[in-house]
């Protein structure tokens, strides 16, 4: 498991259908090493905080291994590491093996996973096709955000190791079927509304979810 780019982008004016769009969905590749802060990389800046970073969201993760099968759906298109908006390309580190609240490090900082990511329009503005988003999500190739536990240091290369799993045992995966699934069984939805790291805003809809069922 290691980080194989790093990537960081500020807020720019785009146009996206008649309207102007500020997005920081485009990012570039770094080398490091990169200093880990509380809410991003260095270099790094979300465009809208209502929906984008914070605490909970300060670094978005994407697994490499998951690169050659979004080439053969999209061909012709160039795919080049942080095309999906990822501050970290990685390998190793499948949305079905890692956990919700598991613990990481690299380089000097320290993470945990705290939600997979749901896409908004903004995909479809880096990819030109409105159609990417729903693609994106039905592809169950999400990705995943950390918080910063430890800030620190990454550059490309370091290693990246599993320092603590949650008890709990919640997927990545898993908890983005639920959160999409229309027929979700009511226990998995009650023990993920539980989970310490997921956020509170997750955590308030799987809870409606169960008090509806």
């Amino acid at each position: 498991m290691k980080i194989l780019s790093i990537h960081v982008g500020r807020p720019r004016e785009v146009t996206w259908q008649d309207k102007t769009v500020l997005t920081s969905i485009f990012k570039d590749p770094v080398q490091g090493p990169v200093a880990v802060r509380t809410t991003n990389l260095d270099g790094d800046e979300q465009s809208d905080l209502s929906v984008h970073g914070g605490r909970s969201k300060a670094v978005y993760v994407y697994p490499s291994e998951h690169y050659p099968w979004w080439q053969q759906e999209l061909p012709g298109v160039k795919l080049p590491w942080g095309v999906f908006g990822e501050n970290l390309t990685v390998t190793g580190l499948l949305e079905t093996a890692m956990h919700i609240g598991d613990r990481l490090r690299a380089g000097s900082a320290e993470f945990i996973i705290t939600q997979p990511r749901m896409p908004c329009f903004k995909l479809g503005i880096r990819f030109n096709d409105p159609g990417m988003v729903q693609r994106f999500q039905d592809s169950r190739r999400n990705g995943f955000y950390l918080a910063v536990e430890k800030e620190g240091t990454v550059r490309v290369g370091d290693a990246i190791e599993v320092i603590a799993r949650d008890p709990h045992a919640m997927s990545v995966a898993l908890v983005a079927e639920l959160y999409t699934s229309q027929h979700a069984d009511p226990d998995l939805l009650q023990r993920v509304s539980e989970l310490p790291a997921l956020p509170e805003r997750w955590r308030e809809r799987f809870r409606a979810r169960v008090s509806r069922v």
